[in-house]
């Protein structure tokens, strides 16, 4: 079993509401600092601290999506972003600029702290007392997603499907069971097409104001610094985009045609998309979720005892929720407990594949959750997206050498491996496509719900649209963005995928020549939090922070290789 680190600042005991935390807030404001020492250990009291709030929310947050039907639970995630999280933001600035203020902070190691200063002082030029109250709605209203999502079902044939449920018989054999649900999956998310329409509409217009409060001409804008993007602007997202287009829709196109022939079919459907060319039943790499853990747990020790012993440790202390029921939230995440040093990892499995690349996902966040647990400040493992999803998307290449756990039929596991290539190239024209959706959603405030609409088919196409006819089909195409929880819930976390996706086929080209080696790298790499630039963390682990369309092409043709191997 695990415990949260024990406290040397906040009581053991202290009970998460507003008249315990702000006395804690006022002795840091007015403590008196008369030294570096006195400075620094300044810093950990803040960080711990600040670690008991996140844990506090962070289990608020994991117990409202694994029931969006209780109330009490919606209520207690409610009560901490409209009553902790606006009252802490205005002490957080004062800490903040007391920090910079300090006679001692230029002799703090700005090598050690580089990385968390220069974050510090953006956090104080973004600061706007106005947006407090804005931020605290935009937290409130954004949850609103998971709710309408959580309560979607379809019946089909007399049974009732959660939507990821219902999407394991989108891979069905029986091309008319593939339409079937597909077309009842589509019917359920237009039902709620006007719903999310006008929630969007309210959020993007909170967007804005936010932006605007802080001086900003647009949220897009706004957006590039509160995510620290210093490595990169808007531009080289654009780029990013046209050598996705330019380098790998080509060999998607090609392995469409070549799923089209294998089908025997004059076109191919949105429906027709996942069910694998061999005409075999779908790939069961696990009977339930139960199966699924021990399994990935076994796979994990075979890569590395270390990362099989993390997940066991999970395992004790039930910090995972694998199975699709009615009224969870969607999608899947790896939500770090900042106390405790341990995650919780939530999904919805519905015994597919694709389920078993999630859980290799989010175990490889967990293991990043772990390497960094111990690091001095709390700020430390408050990594970026660019290398949070490095952790887990080399972890879904790097283990399927050991996928044998999950397929004891040699030809099942080639399916495996073969589908998971492909699915590493489809992601990134949808990565490009989210992300230019967004650039233009929010440099384009005033647009109405049909122009949004129309904006996205306009992005989709170019990219493949899916690589399926659409005829006949357009209201379902230009609402395939309500299914992406991140543009509801986390704006413009999206790019960043591509860019680790790209990480991560180089952390596994790299483990297929050295497996010893690469893999070290890649734990050292994971071991540095945020202590160092997203470049130098590339670094360590062996490979570069690059995006441009020479090593988009460079790492799409080694993977189409790979694939041709299959």
């Amino acid at each position: 079993m695990i415990h949260k680190k024990t406290r040397k600042y906040i009581p053991a005991d202290l009970d998460i509401k507003w008249e315990n935390l702000e006395p804690l807030y006022l002795d840091l404001v007015n403590r008196q600092i008369d030294n570096t020492g006195d400075l620094e250990f300044w810093m950990r009291d803040r960080s711990e601290l600040e670690a008991a709030l996140e844990e506090d929310f962070a289990w608020r947050y994991i117990r409202m999506t694994c029931d969006t039907n209780s109330e009490e639970k919606l209520a207690a995630f409610q009560y901490f972003a409209t009553e902790i999280e606006p009252k802490t933001a205005p002490y957080s600035n004062e800490l903040n600029k007391k920090l910079v203020a300090s006679p001692y902070f230029d002799e703090l190691d700005h090598d050690k702290y580089f990385v968390y200063l220069r974050g510090v002082k953006k956090a104080l030029e973004l600061f706007r007392e106005e947006n407090i109250p804005l931020q605290t709605e935009l937290q409130v209203e954004a949850q609103k997603y998971q709710q309408i999502s959580g309560a979607m079902s379809v019946t089909i044939d007399g049974k009732e499907y959660t939507l990821e449920q219902a999407g394991a018989l989108l891979k069905d054999t029986d091309r008319n069971k593939r339409h079937q649900a597909w077309q009842a999956i589509t019917a359920r998310r237009l039902q709620e097409k006007e719903k999310l329409d006008d929630l969007f509409d309210h959020l993007r217009a909170l967007r804005h104001k936010v932006a605007v409060n802080a001086g900003f001409e647009n949220y897009r804008d706004y957006m590039f610094q509160a995510l620290g993007r210093f490595d990169y602007t808007p531009q080289d997202c654009y780029a990013f985009h046209e050598a996705i287009e330019r380098e790998v829709v080509p060999i998607l196109q090609e392995h469409a045609h070549q799923r089209q022939q294998a089908l025997g079919l004059s076109e191919l459907r949105p429906w027709d998309m996942d069910v694998n060319t061999s005409g075999k039943p779908p790939l069961k790499p696990f009977s339930n979720g139960d199966d699924l853990i021990e399994k990935t747990i076994q796979c994990f020790t075979n890569i590395n005892s270390y990362l099989g012993e993390r997940l066991e440790i999970m395992k004790a202390n039930n910090l995972f929720d694998v199975e699709s029921r009615k009224g969870k939230a969607p999608g899947g995440y790896n939500y770090p407990l900042s106390e405790t040093g341990a995650p919780f990892i939530f999904m919805n499995s519905a015994n597919t594949f694709r389920d078993l690349t999630t859980m290799v996902h989010e175990g490889g966040h967990a293991v990043h959750t772990f390497l960094t647990a111990d690091l001095e400040l709390n700020d430390f493992k408050h990594c970026p997206s660019e290398v949070a999803e490095l952790a887990s998307m080399s972890m879904e290449l790097v283990s399927m050498d050991n996928w044998n756990v999950y397929f004891s039929d040699q030809d099942d596991l080639r399916r495996a491996k073969r589908d998971q290539l492909v699915d590493v190239l489809k992601t990134l024209p949808w990565v490009a496509v989210v992300d230019q959706f967004q650039h233009w959603i929010y440099t384009n405030p005033e647009h109405t719900a049909d122009e949004r609409r129309e904006a996205w088919k306009q992005i989709y196409e170019p990219f493949g649209a899916g690589f399926a006819d659409w005829s006949g089909l357009e209201d379902a195409e230009a609402n395939l963005w309500q299914k992406q929880l991140h543009i509801f819930e986390i704006p413009f976390y999206y790019i960043e995928y591509g860019m680790a996706q790209l990480g991560a086929i180089a952390v596994w080209k790299n483990y297929k020549e050295n497996p010893e080696k690469a893999l070290q790298q890649y734990l050292d790499a994971l071991k540095l939090g945020y202590t160092k630039t997203i470049k130098e963390i590339y670094q360590t682990a062996g490979i570069k922070f690059d995006f441009s369309a020479d090593y988009v092409k460079e790492l799409a043709q080694f993977v189409k290789a790979e694939i041709e191997k299959l």
